[in-house]
């Protein structure tokens, strides 16, 4: 396999849509209980899904009309129940009503369960705009 299939990209659109409403409510199957999360808004590094959406959509507030595209998949790898890539993904939307658009990516480590993929951790960058 040389890029991630249909049930990994599935996992960074739940989390992508997930940031896109506001992160008011988190899928159970989208974290693997524990988890690594680098952002870049305070405090920068969350192992608590719930802590990481309350900081969220602290870091959302005054943004609105959300909207994300995929492009380009990198560096993607595969073990027996790992699987890591790096995604760009460019976010645009308001905030305080003025448009933005924010450039960058995530590297996703996801592992298999037997219910399927669950994210295990992602780091965000910024690789161009200010995002609000």
């Amino acid at each position: 396999m040389s890029k991630p299939d249909a049930a990994m990209m599935e996992v960074a659109e739940k989390l992508a849509q997930v940031i896109e409403n506001g992160a008011q409510t988190l899928p159970p199957d989208l974290f693997a209980g524990s988890v690594t999360i680098i952002e870049n808004f305070p405090p920068y590094l969350f192992a608590d899904p719930a802590a990481w959406a309350k900081a969220m959509r602290n870091h959302l507030a005054g943004q609105s009309a959300l909207q994300h595209r995929f492009e380009a998949v990198h560096d993607f790898s595969l073990t027996d129940d790992k699987a890591c890539f790096a995604l760009k993904t460019i976010w645009t939307g308001l905030t305080k009503g003025k448009p933005f658009c924010e450039t960058g990516g995530w590297s996703l480590v996801l592992t298999k369960r037997p219910e399927g993929w669950r994210l295990l951790a992602y780091g965000w960058a910024v690789t161009d705009g200010s995002g609000g």
